[in-house]
Parts: structure tokens; sequence; C-alpha cells
């Protein structure tokens, strides 16, 4: 029975693989320099697909993968009901608002207005958990810039070293939660796959407490 794993494009699908490969999955031909999408481990009877990262969700809700390996932003943003079945533990850091010190103190409240996100749908759900309601606008890069051209009060976005904050003048001012690359499956394909996918779900825990 043969099942889909849809990878992210970039960091998160090389040490995903490398993960997969701890489990007795080839990933040689997906490794390999190549402007394909779907490629194949035909000994395990495995296809991959490798798609953009907010992707991935979709497609593994929609059943054309079965799982997909994505960060935690991605999945939180999507909504969509996924199983979330491992912490992979690797691609961490943070999702957090950001903006100039002088806003630290008022705790984000009626003060804030706009919202400069990749992220709209988390920072609804946020803001309306805390009983605030915010105008967010949607950016794709550089979201920085938002509270620097008065754009935005604040940034709500992904927080690695913090480096890049600092660079710009801009301070953490509420920390949501950790990231990291998780495994999420589809629903029906768990039920209707379970003897192929159980098995493999065990063994990439089992890799990931291993690493």
């Amino acid at each position: 029975m043969q099942i889909t794993i849809a990878l992210a494009k970039g960091r998160l699908a090389e040490k995903a693989m490398d993960i997969l490969e701890q489990c007795g999955i080839n990933c040689s031909e997906v490794r390999r320099d190549s402007r394909k999408l779907i490629f194949f481990d035909k000994q395990n009877d495995v296809r991959f697909i490798m798609v953009k990262p907010i992707d991935v969700p979709t497609y593994v809700d929609h059943g054309v993968a079965d799982i997909g390996i994505v960060g935690k932003d991605t999945l939180l943003e999507a909504g969509l009901p996924l199983y979330e079945m491992a912490d992979l533990k690797f691609a961490k850091c943070r999702l957090a608002v950001a903006g100039y010190p002088d806003k630290k103190d008022n705790s984000l409240t009626s003060s804030v207005k706009r919202v400069a996100t990749k992220y709209p749908e988390i920072a609804k759900k946020f803001y309306a958990a805390k009983g605030e309601s915010v105008e967010c606008i949607k950016l794709n890069g550089s979201v920085e810039l938002g509270p620097m051209l008065g754009l935005s009060d604040v940034i709500l976005d992904i927080v690695e070293s913090g480096r890049t904050l600092k660079d710009n003048g801009l301070v953490i001012i509420e920390e949501i939660c950790d990231v990291s690359a998780r495994l999420a499956v589809n629903r029906a394909s768990l039920k209707i796959k379970a003897a192929v996918l159980k098995p493999l779900i065990e063994r990439i825990s089992q890799a990931v407490e291993e690493r």
C-alpha cells in the first residue's frame, strides 16, 4: 500500500529526510539535484511530493498526501483538521510579537491597532483570546519594516536568534509559542492505511528520540 509524504522545500526537507532515512526509507532520489516535484522509494512503496511549506497542510488535508512534515507555525496558520502526531524537534524557533521598546510596558493593550505579519490567522486568534480587536496587515517578507515605516504598531513573526530584531531596534514584547517541525497526518489515511502508517509514525518518533 503506497503512502505519500509531502515535504516542505528547503532546510525542512533536508532534516526531514535525515529522520526518514533512519527509519529505513530511501530518500536518495529526492536528494538528487533536480527540478522534479515527485519522487519515489519503490522498495518501500513511498511517494514524495515537494511543495512550498505553506501548501503542505493543504495537500495533507485533501488526502493527496498521507503525511506532511512542516513547521508548527504553518499548521497553526492553516488551522486544518489534521492529526499532529509528533514533534520532530528540529527547526526550533518561537512565534512572538515584537515592536519598539517604548511599547513593551503596555502589554499590547488598547494602544495596539495594527499588526504586520505573515500569520494573520494566528494573530487574529491570539488577540481574540485576549479580548482585543486588531487590524492585521499581511506581509510576506521583511515584516520588521512595518513598525519602522509606520505601517504597523507591532509585528507577529518567527524569531530564531533575535538578531534581525535587534539590528532594527525592535524587541520581543510577547512570546506566543515555541515552534518546530511537526509530523502531520491525514485523518482518513490514518484509518485506511493504519497498518502501514502507524508503524512508520512509531519509527519516526523513536528516531527523533535517538537523535
